[in-house]
């Protein structure tokens, strides 16, 4: 990795982002993040994000303390990403019934409610919002992308924890980066 590149892991929501941040972190990756979204019953191992991220439309001013560090990108923010640096972007992928199920349940438990649309067409919203954010961003010259999926990882996390490490041209600890999976923490399952 260059030091002047950026490191993004972004997915849909609840699609395992927190995941790939402690693997990477685990691993010997500098993580940006802010500690304000601390861990709860839907993220006990934290959700390791930056707030700033979530104003990238209007602020990017951000941009340079990322240079060289991992930062957490939900999918929808990754179009506003300034196209003057270099990104390599982990886009891990779940089960997109399985999303919807994990977000209803963490919506349900902060008494919020969510999409006011049957399961079946929040699923499909969002595998076409996955599907367009993905092909974007195979599509330009400032990022390289690698696509990953849950479950494979849960099921091979050693040999992921080592394409990942590849994809980035980093030497990180794959072995620690496999300790992280818990598998008690996959519960929502279809």
């Amino acid at each position: 990795m260059k030091s002047d590149e950026i490191i993004i892991v972004s997915g849909l929501p609840r699609s395992g982002t927190s995941l790939l941040m402690q693997m990477l972190e685990a691993g010997g990756a500098t993580l940006l993040t802010d500690e304000n979204r601390l861990p709860d019953e839907d993220n006990p191992k934290g959700y390791l994000e930056f707030e700033l991220v979530k104003n990238l439309r209007s602020n990017k001013e951000w941009l340079p303390l990322a240079k060289g560090n991992v930062v957490k990108v939900i999918h929808a923010l990754l179009p506003d990403l300034p196209s003057n640096y270099q990104y390599k972007i982990i886009f891990i992928h779940r089960n997109v019934e399985e999303v919807v199920a994990s977000q209803t349940k963490m919506l349900q438990r902060a008494g919020l409610t969510g999409a006011n649309m049957p399961a079946d067409k929040l699923s499909a919203l969002f595998t076409a919002e996955r599907n367009r954010i993905t092909n974007w961003v195979s599509e330009q010259n400032n990022m390289s992308l690698m696509e990953c999926d849950y479950r494979d990882i849960l099921e091979n996390p050693v040999v992921n924890a080592q394409s990942i490490s590849n994809f980035l041209q980093i030497k990180l600890d794959t072995k620690l980066m496999a300790g992280v999976i818990d598998l008690s923490l996959y519960r929502n399952k279809i």
